[in-house]
């Protein structure tokens, strides 16, 4: 008797030992949500993109950031034969469209008109349509006769080399 007690106690103090040595393992859930919230987070910043356009001998340059449909950033048109110009484009996202205001520098007079671009594909395609002046401003005369057919294609580019042609 006092073989088959020792032998359970001894039985036991194994099953145990082998419980202990197993330590507890971290939840992965735990680790999880945290990579989770740090990707979430990482959305709700502000997107920069940058695009480059060439038609012939004349070039596009445009810095974009979009920070939840609200969008800001830099162009320069550096034309061959015509006169270029370099400022700011401010404005919002709506659908697939960019609307912008571009307040721009060229024959040493400010100047501000409508921009739109439709994005599509990784790629900016530039309205063109008739425009009217209103209130010191160029703006598109009837948005629904835009066409983008036609339009100034900008491909994505290296922001290095944007970067510095916008300087």
């Amino acid at each position: 008797m006092k073989k088959v007690i020792l032998l359970s106690s001894f039985a036991v103090l194994i099953l145990n030992c082998n419980k202990k040595a197993e330590a507890p393992v971290p939840e992965p859930a735990a680790a999880d949500t945290t990579a989770i919230v740090e990707k979430s987070v990482d959305t709700l910043g502000a997107k920069s993109s940058c695009y480059m356009g060439v038609t012939g001998k004349d070039t596009v340059f445009a810095s974009i950031d979009d920070n939840l449909g609200t969008v800001t950033g830099k162009i320069r048109y550096k034309n061959n034969e015509k006169d270029s110009s370099m400022g700011n484009i401010t404005g919002f996202k709506s659908g697939d469209t960019l609307k912008l205001t571009y307040e721009f520098q060229s024959e040493g007079t400010t100047s501000r008109r409508d921009i739109y671009f439709i994005q599509k594909d990784n790629m900016l395609t530039e309205g063109t349509g008739e425009q009217k002046e209103d209130n010191g401003q160029m703006k598109y005369a009837n948005e629904s006769k835009i066409s983008y057919k036609t339009g100034q294609q900008l491909k994505p580019a290296d922001c290095v080399l944007v970067t510095k042609a916008l300087k």
